[in-house]
């Protein structure tokens, strides 16, 4: 095992304050909801920060730098589709879900928000939204733990097992400790430490290639289509990509940080820090590969690891150009990235666990402090078979990612969009969404039919069945009815001009 000392120490000091952030998250935890939600208490912020950091993962800083360096700028469609996603999921789901659960019984989960949404009086919409939570999400929590792991092998030489544990450990620890407050505090601080990486890095690479017209002239050399938006793109292939954004209407880890927003007041302020966040980290990581062709054309000799492994890119820069000190701090940006979407998926795992089995079937009338503990076990439990799922790295769990994003796309995107805006919606249409959803990305997936990416058809098609199902059953209740339209009240009420209330006196 080599051991860079001043990266390992960087390292150290990094997990030991998310470990601390952790321990003064749990003087703040307590009961179940503050477990699980903050107890609703996030302000503008951090509700912005933590909505960034939990989505953005590893992939950030590894996988999208590493594209672009391989294949040029035709692989940023993905990030603009992300973009306009995440700009629709903050304007027309975030503040709706955030009145519309707190409307349905106060619902601390999504599958304990759609039972009391659509009065699901025997617990299938409950049982089927938390069992796909809990497939798709140990996938997800399995991938988070392996990318920690190449990291840490690759940083420190260790070996992949004991990479394993050491990347997982911290995660585990502040999380259990924590909870939702834990993860989102430290959301906040990993999102910050990911922009100053992301802002710092391509303009290092940029001065260190010789300026901007000699990077560019460089990355010409190398291959002139790489300036090319369409490079070796079919219109299939654009739509695929940009249809990546189809999946925010529909990923948990995300909506629960809306639900978390201590009003609904909050979530334009929110929005627009979240959407600037973005903008400047996918810029960044984009500018990082590309300039990064540069650099390595100039410098041949120092492209050994990057040819092995094009996603080390970001990586290699970071150790070549930057003091080790400054390295190890941007090398924990990667770190950051992993640990903030990890944290979530444990606690949205755990808060399935918890809620919607161990509370709605087994312990009806447990005590907060007992939820609270149970939710802990439950995220350790998680995270050792997760653990245990990426043991062996050859089962290529990475590559189930874009499978799971899709099939939470799918199966609870529409769902969550009618939900708040067609107050016609009824358990029946909730069901047939989520199966339809579910079972056509399943389908798809396996023929691969047009090389189309797999979210698209499960989106469309479980929106037709929510709609077709929804009016061939009966109406919604006056009760489902009144609970929305004073949801949607609320919701409108908090968006009307500052001056509104003056005028009309």
């Amino acid at each position: 095992m080599s051991v860079n000392t001043p990266t390992l120490i960087t390292f150290v000091i990094y997990i030991a304050a998310m470990v601390l952030i952790g321990l003064a998250a749990y003087r703040s935890t307590n009961n179940f909801s503050d477990y699980i939600l903050g107890g609703r208490s996030l302000g503008s912020f951090v509700t912005a920060l933590s909505a960034g950091a939990s989505d953005m993962s590893g992939w950030l800083l590894m996988g999208l730098p590493g594209a672009i360096f391989l294949s040029g700028i035709s692989e940023s469609w993905i990030a603009l589709g992300l973009i306009a996603g995440a700009y629709l999921n903050w304007l027309f789901v975030a503040g709706r879900l955030r009145v519309h659960t707190e409307h349905n019984g106060n619902a601390l989960t999504l599958p304990d928000y759609f039972s009391s949404r659509f009065e699901d009086d025997s617990r299938v919409l409950r049982v089927l939204s938390a069992v796909v939570i809990l497939v798709f999400f140990t996938i997800y929590c399995a991938s988070g733990i392996v990318a920690g792991a190449r990291l840490f092998e690759s940083t420190f030489g260790m070996s992949y097992e004991t990479a394993l544990w050491a990347g997982a450990a911290a995660t585990i620890a502040y999380t259990f400790v924590g909870g939702f407050l834990a993860v989102s505090w430290t959301d906040t601080v990993q999102a910050s430490l990911m922009i100053f990486a992301l802002i710092l890095t391509p303009i290092i690479v940029l001065f260190a290639s010789g300026g901007v017209e000699p990077t560019f002239a460089a990355i010409e050399l190398k291959d002139a289509a790489n300036f090319d938006m369409l490079k070796g793109a079919s219109f299939v292939g654009v739509i695929s990509l940009m249809a990546w954004g189809l999946g925010y209407f529909g990923q948990p880890h995300i909506l629960a940080r809306f639900m978390a927003a201590d009003s609904v007041k909050s979530i334009p302020a929110a929005r627009r820090i979240s959407m600037a966040w973005m903008i400047f980290c996918l810029a960044g990581a984009v500018a990082v590969g590309f300039f990064g062709i540069a650099y390595f054309q100039v410098h041949p000799e120092q492209a050994g690891a990057v040819g092995e492994n094009h996603e080390r890119v970001f990586i290699e820069l970071a150790k070549i150009l930057f003091n080790p000190w400054v390295a190890g701090v941007l090398l924990s940006a990667i770190l950051a990235a992993v640990m903030s979407t990890l944290s979530c998926q444990l606690l949205v795992c755990s808060s399935a666990l918890t809620e919607d089995f161990y509370k709605a079937f087994l312990r009806k009338n447990a005590s907060q402090v007992e939820l609270v503990w149970v939710g802990r076990g439950m995220v350790l439990l998680v995270a050792l078979i997760a653990i245990a799922l990426a043991a062996n790295p050859e089962n290529r769990v990475l590559g189930l990612v874009s499978y799971a994003w899709a099939g939470f796309g799918a199966a609870f995107g529409p769902l969550v969009l009618f939900s708040v805006l067609w107050k016609r919606m009824n358990r029946n249409g909730a069901l047939a969404g989520m199966l339809v959803g579910a079972l056509t990305v399943i389908v798809w997936k396996q023929f691969g039919w047009l090389g189309l990416y797999e979210i698209i058809p499960g989106f469309l098609f479980a929106s037709i069945a929510i709609v077709v199902f929804s009016l061939l059953g009966k109406a919604p209740s006056k009760a489902m009815l009144q609970r929305f339209d004073e949801a949607e009240a609320e919701y409108a009420e908090a968006h009307l001009p500052a001056a509104a209330p003056v005028a009309a006196r």
